[in-house]
């Protein structure tokens, strides 16, 4: 049976604002689906994302980010890569962006795939920061037998020695603490938003990068808000505290690519994937508008 790896144009933009030349975003799907370890269908993740995007309006409140161009490139072809091949196929599409001078946008798939974008930026970007939103630390030095686990991905970063901001986490492996010390990485979690009246205004330490790189699991959103991903955790971020922290984040500092994660669309119910592509948009116009690209 036939892969099908293109896929609906973000917006649904027509030329000139969809083609590669010129535009300032670079759309890459990477349905990765290879270590799931609860719900199944994140590799359909970044075509739902694609198409309920034909349905987010091109003003997003406040500006309209589709202006400055936003290309959507063909799927990277996953087919019987495994974990370490996908990853060196991603990774290689990946570092070919950045050689354009593009903002690249990750659609993924499993959160397996940041690890593909981080190693890409240690070549390329010098002194550049990890900032994840998500439900689970993904801290563990191995899951299941593999170290590529979407529950290792943020440990294999850490190992290439890049910092890391986490956000939004409640779940984790009962060792994070100790990990989270030695590698000095910082946080806030979703029980400390949950008690504080209002959010910071800043978030990120002083001393962390000024370039960032923000990788977004939906699973960081609480499931009553996105329930259609593998693995929900109660007690997550609602719209407007993600809205208001991703702003914080990348108030001051320079956005050099994002990804947006662990999406597994349900037929049939299109809201969480609308929500994802509306996450994916709001963060194309919030860097703009804060001239973080």
């Amino acid at each position: 049976m036939k892969t099908n790896l293109r896929s609906p144009n973000f917006l649904n933009l027509a030329p000139p604002l969809s083609d590669r030349a010129g535009a300032r975003f670079h759309i890459l799907p990477a349905p990765l689906e290879e270590t799931v370890s609860y719900g199944k269908g994140t590799c359909r993740g970044p075509r739902a994302i694609l198409e309920a995007s034909t349905k987010v309006e091109p003003f997003d409140g406040e500006s309209t980010p589709a202006e400055v161009g936003i290309f959507t490139d063909r799927a990277v072809d996953l087919r019987g890569a495994g974990s370490e091949g996908a990853l060196r196929r991603i990774e290689t599409r990946w570092a070919a962006i950045l050689c354009e001078k593009r903002i690249p946008v990750m659609l993924g798939g499993e959160h397996t795939v940041t690890l593909a974008a981080a190693r890409a930026l240690k070549t390329a970007v010098p002194d550049v920061g990890i900032v994840q939103f998500d439900a689970h630390s993904d801290l563990w030095h191995e899951y299941d037998g593999t170290p590529y686990s979407h529950a290792c991905v943020m440990h294999r970063i850490l190992e290439l020695g890049l910092p890391l901001f986490q956000i939004g986490v409640r779940s984790g492996t009962g060792k994070d603490s100790d990990l989270r010390r030695q590698h000095r990485v910082g946080f806030l979690d979703a029980g400390d938003l949950a008690h504080r009246r209002s959010l910071p205004r800043r978030v990120l330490p002083p001393g962390f990068p000024h370039r960032i790189y923000v990788t977004f699991d939906v699973d960081a959103f609480d499931p009553s808000l996105v329930p259609s991903t593998g693995t929900p955790e109660p007690g997550g971020l609602n719209w407007y505290q993600a809205v208001d922290l991703l702003g914080a984040v990348l108030r001051g500092r320079e956005l050099v690519g994002f990804d947006v994660v662990e999406l597994a669309p349900v037929p049939g119910f299109p809201a969480s994937d609308f929500v994802v592509a509306k996450l994916v948009y709001t963060i194309m116009g919030m860097a703009l508008r804060g001239g973080c690209v």
